[in-house]
């Protein structure tokens, strides 16, 4: 924990490229142009000086310490920089006592707290009367859902940015910048192809700090050649980027291949492959609420209206690993991997959401119809809003002929379930409506 300012940050050729090319400045970002873009409303809050208490919700490597350090070179504030890992409620009320000294001598105080989930709820109990009386002016980073890990109360009094994951191009922009900047490798000549530098860019999966550093590891072990000019071989490349001989970093590369390995055996009904995946990530410190919130998605999305018990076993896992925590909740993942990976799987849900999106995309203003719309005032029922609407529950087998969906659309299917498990007997039910509807 140091008072300082951030950016006196050695930026030497010995420290790590990633540091080396941290931005100092909102246009030195790549990424976040909804939220740092001209005339965006962070931007704005920064360039005038007006920072409220904030939330940087994202994944790994997008930008949420660097903004905190844009804002400390940017704000007359102090700036504090403070750790959830490593400081305590001691160390807390030590910082407020000084910002509290500021406060009254007209000096505002900012204070970043990285990855803020990992702070119990005693610990962020302690901030709110410094974040209500104004003492501090609190910047939180985290990559979990601040609506689970931070309290109701303080999250109340932030406003919360979400910053997304680096797309393939900014991930381009960011490798090429590196090859001419003064502080990268600007002063050699190093000799690699677009192709070579696509490849780091998805190898990285959105994560900056990651891309950077697979570059730099790629230029330190290239072919050192007579002339001084280093070569990127294709060899090297595939060594470097080849995650199957890291070991499990739960932020960083093989996060993602170990998250994708659990939810593809689970797809594939293997029990035994789900285990070991899962027991990977725990061992490796994986957040255990991560993981409940990958599977509650994977209820849905592969096993959905086949066993619609599913999604209601992983909320309720989740909400065990809330309560127990680690290690006790070890075994509650496990009911739940075993649970999904043998239950019966369509993925119809899922297919119907992607081929609805097509439609509301390229149709997003298809107006509803007439029939379907409320008339709640004589003007609207003069414009025949609710004319011919057919009230369901008046008919004798709660069936109408009712078309629903606007005109252009009419007779579309987006729902096509299958005949796994439960949902073969849904099937059957749509299909037996969809045919008497048809009727003349």
């Amino acid at each position: 924990m140091d008072q300082m300012d951030l950016f006196q940050e050695q930026r030497s050729m010995s420290a790590p490229l990633a540091s080396r090319l941290r931005p100092l400045g909102l246009d030195d970002m790549v990424g976040q142009s909804h939220l740092i873009g001209k005339g965006k409303i962070l931007r704005q809050m920064i360039e005038r000086d007006e920072i409220s208490s904030m939330i940087f919700w994202g994944p790994p490597g997008v930008g949420k310490t660097t903004l905190a350090r844009i804002i400390a070179n940017s704000t007359h504030s102090d700036f504090v920089d403070f750790s959830a890992v490593t400081s305590g409620i001691k160390e807390i009320r030590e910082v407020m006592g000084k910002a509290e000294m500021s406060r009254q001598m007209g000096v505002r105080t900012v204070l970043f707290v990285d990855e803020i989930h990992r702070f119990n709820k005693a610990q962020q109990d302690a901030f709110l009367p410094y974040v209500e009386k104004g003492s501090i002016i609190l910047i939180g980073a985290t990559t979990e859902n601040p609506s689970f890990e931070i309290n109701s109360a303080l999250l109340s009094r932030c406003r919360v940015f979400v910053l997304k994951e680096l797309q393939e191009e900014d991930m381009m922009e960011l490798l090429e910048r590196a090859l001419r900047h003064p502080d990268g490798f600007a002063g050699q000549d190093v000799r690699i192809t677009p192709r070579q530098l696509h490849i780091i860019a998805r190898f990285a999966n959105g994560d900056a700090r990651t891309a950077l550093g697979t570059l730099e590891m790629t230029v330190l072990n290239g072919e050192l050649a007579e002339d001084a000019s280093v070569t990127v071989t294709d060899d090297i490349l595939l060594q470097v980027t080849d995650r199957r001989s890291l070991l499990y970093d739960k932020s960083g590369d093989g996060h993602y291949d170990m998250i994708s390995a659990l939810h593809k055996s689970m797809r594939n009904s293997d029990p035994d492959a789900a285990l070991y995946y899962l027991r990977r990530m725990l061992q490796g410190g994986e957040e255990p609420l991560y993981i409940a919130r990958r599977l509650i998605r994977f209820a849905s999305e592969d096993v959905g209206m086949a066993d619609s018990a599913a999604l209601p076993l992983a909320v309720s896992v989740y909400q065990a690993c809330h309560f127990n925590g680690m290690p006790e909740c070890d075994v509650n993942l496990a009911h739940a991997v075993v649970y999904l990976s043998m239950a019966p799987k369509s993925n119809a849900l899922y297919r119907a959401c992607l081929e609805t999106d097509k439609d509301v995309k390229q149709s997003p203003a298809e107006p509803v119809p007439l029939h379907l719309r409320n008339a709640v005032t004589d003007l609207m029922a003069e414009l025949d809003y609710g004319k011919g609407y057919e009230y369901a529950h008046e008919a004798e087998n709660k069936l109408t002929k009712m078309t629903c969906l606007p005109e252009s659309l009419a007779g579309k299917s987006y729902y096509l379930p299958t005949d796994q498990g439960r949902e073969k007997a849904i099937k059957e039910r749509l299909e037996e409506i969809r045919s008497w509807k048809e009727l003349p």
